[in-house]
Formats: structure tokens, sequence, C-alpha cells
């Protein structure tokens, strides 16, 4: 099953939607605006046959007539992995960590599918990061790797946008460079939360990466350095997850810079395809 938030129009209410392949959206009307907050109160089992029952009388809508949301309602933290891929670590001049390296984004950052990035004056250089998210469905500590499933809603794509000249800047000097990885519109993410179910082996999905058709990322979940058990153990570890955070899991080789007006069209296999348009207020 794959949920999603949307608006008909900029200025009305979100809604919740169903989408199957094809184009086609179901309204959800009566259930609510959070999808992961669904999950928890239905059950997977529940709400798909709900959403099934009412695919043969209820309302459809285009899927290229809405604006998209966020495919999460709320999010209090996005946790950010560095270099977990080993040809990306490469090709940025960094050895392979020891350990899980994390970075965290602001929830402000969140954008939804076909809304536009917006680079802030002060960065000249905007560069693309396809990543597998893991949505969180329940409160998390402590965690042990066998059991890690029991912490997921769903997964969905996120873009890691990064104005990569301020991060050097702040590397370079030895500091934090969370600002570069946070500004707004800096994590695009969707367009939907697809369930548990629609994701049998979450190390084995492709990742892409085209920008105006040219493909720049190409690789696969398995290439992980740290898979999913290892990082949501490692992140739960003293630290509580909560329902709706957002596990970016690292990007693969192939990042570089973006022009204005540039489209992106980020994919993870069997999770969707997230497209975005850079704006450069510089330009």
């Amino acid at each position: 099953m794959f949920l999603g938030r949307i608006r008909r129009t900029a200025d009305a209410p979100v809604e919740l939607v169903a989408w199957r392949a094809g184009g086609e959206l179901l309204a959800l009307p009566g259930l609510g605006t959070d999808p992961v907050a669904l999950l928890a109160s239905h059950g997977l089992e529940r709400l798909s046959e709900e959403v099934d029952r009412r695919w043969a009388t209820g309302e459809k809508l285009d899927e290229a007539a809405v604006r998209f949301e966020p495919p999460v309602e709320t999010c209090t933290k996005i946790c950010c992995l560095a270099l977990n891929y080993a040809a990306h670590a490469e090709e940025s001049g960094m050895e392979v960590p020891p350990e899980p390296v994390l970075f965290f984004k602001p929830s402000t950052a969140l954008t939804g599918h076909r809304e536009p990035v917006v680079a802030p004056a002060r960065t000249r250089h905007l560069e693309h990061e396809v990543e597998l998210a893991v949505v969180i469905g329940r409160p998390t500590r402590d965690l042990p790797e066998e059991r890690w499933l029991e912490a997921v809603a769903g997964y969905t794509v996120i873009n890691d946008m990064t104005a990569r000249d301020l991060q050097l800047v702040n590397i370079a000097r030895n500091v934090p460079w969370d600002q570069s990885k946070g500004f707004d519109t800096f994590a695009p993410a969707g367009p939907y939360l697809a369930t548990v179910d629609e994701v049998p082996d979450p190390q084995a999905l492709e990742l892409t990466l085209e920008v105006g058709g040219e493909v720049r990322q190409r690789a696969n979940t398995k290439q992980m350095v740290f898979g999913l058990p290892r990082l949501i153990a490692d992140l739960s570890d003293g630290m509580t997850l909560l329902p709706g955070d957002l596990i970016a899991t690292g990007t693969i080789a192939g990042i570089a810079p973006l022009q204005d007006g540039d489209t992106m069209r980020a994919t993870v296999a069997g999770v969707g395809t997230l497209e975005n348009t850079v704006k450069f207020r510089s330009a």
C-alpha cells in the first residue's frame, strides 16, 4: 500500500490518499491526514482491507493535478547517514567509517514531490543525493538489531540536498556542516509512504537519480556499509526515535553540481520516484 498527503490546490487542506500504479489516487476521507498514525491505530492488515474496500466506489483523483506534501505529517528529526556507501566515500576523498556517521536535518527542510528546491543566495553549488529513507512507526529506543523491523512504518524516497561549497568550507575549518544540509526545502521526500509489505527486502533496491534524462547516480541498497538493522539499533541506542521520524540511509556515488532550472528524478525501485526542480535565489 502506498499512502500520500496531498492538497488539491495550494490553499486547500491536506488530504490523505492511496496510490496505485497508473497514476490514480484514491481519496481517503475520514481517516485523518497522518499515514503513520493511521497505520499505528488500524494496523497494516485492517487498513489494507479498508483501502481495498474503498477503491470500488471512492473518489479518484488525478495524480498529475494535485500538490504533494511530504508523506509524514509529524517529523521531529531527519537522521542522516554519511558515507554509508563505499563508492561515495571514495569519490568524496574520505575513508569508509568504522561506525555509522550521523548528522541531522531539521523537519523544516522537508518538502514534497514536484515542489521546488530553493537554494539560498549564500550558495552557488548545490548537489543531489538520492537515498532510501526509513519511516519510523512507533517510539523506539534501545532496539536490538534482530528486532529492527518493529520500528518501521514504511519507506520513502529522500533527496539529501547539499550546498557543497558551504559544506566543504566547514569541513576544511573542522567545524560542523549541518547548515549546508538543513536549509528549507533541502529534504524533498515522497511521493508516498510505501508500507513494509510493498518492500519485502529493503537491502535489494535499485537507486537512480536523473537530471534532464541523464543518469547521474545508480547503485543498489545491498551496497550499504551498514544495513538497516545496524542503523536502527545504533540510532536508537540511547536516543528515542519517534513516529514520523525519517532515517536517510546514505547516498551513492555520482553526486554532481546542479544548475538553476534542473529537474531531478530520484528513484528507489519499489518505493517511488521523487521529482523536484532546482531554483537558485542567486539566479
